[in-house]
């Protein structure tokens, strides 16, 4: 299926959050290693992933605020250095401040239906834009978030 030119609609967005771990974490230092050091991988890649909606879940939980949010949470307990923020060090060695500051995070409402979307989210992706958001003070590498997530609840028209 070919994306549907004629196809509006509109992404309403929350403000973004910073999701913390569930539980204390470690406090430390990491050092990136000399292959994630590499000046030409210091920017950001921008990811769109899909799932069905799964009904006997959603009707017992909202999605995105118990799922989503409380799993990210946790998760972030063992994964801390997610967490974390990029710093320099001496010759601008890269480290990860494990500081748990969290993850950005951001509820997104689209009107329109996977079904209607059809093979556009499929790279190269004419819809990027529409579906990624751009929080300001994030897209540097620097002190910034290491992972923004976007979480849309797409509905039907």
């Amino acid at each position: 299926m070919s994306f549907p030119c004629s196809l509006v609609f509109q992404v309403n967005r929350s403000q973004p959050q910073l999701i913390t771990p569930a539980k204390p974490t470690p406090r430390e230092t990491k050092m990136l290693s000399d292959i994630d050091d590499q000046e030409g991988l210091r920017f950001q890649v921008p990811v769109i992933i899909a799932f069905k909606n799964n009904p006997s879940i959603s009707k017992r939980k909202d999605p995105v605020q118990v799922v989503i949010r409380e799993a990210l949470g946790r998760a972030l307990v063992h994964y801390y250095p997610l967490a974390g923020r990029l710093r320099e060090g001496h010759n601008r060695k890269l480290m990860v401040d494990c500081n748990g500051e969290g993850v950005l995070f951001v509820e997104a409402t689209a009107g329109v239906t996977l079904e209607e979307i059809g093979d556009a989210i499929q790279p190269p992706c004419p819809l990027l834009e529409e579906f990624l958001c751009d929080v300001p003070g994030s897209d540097g590498i620097l002190g910034c978030p290491l992972l923004l997530i976007q979480v849309p609840n797409i509905i039907n028209n």
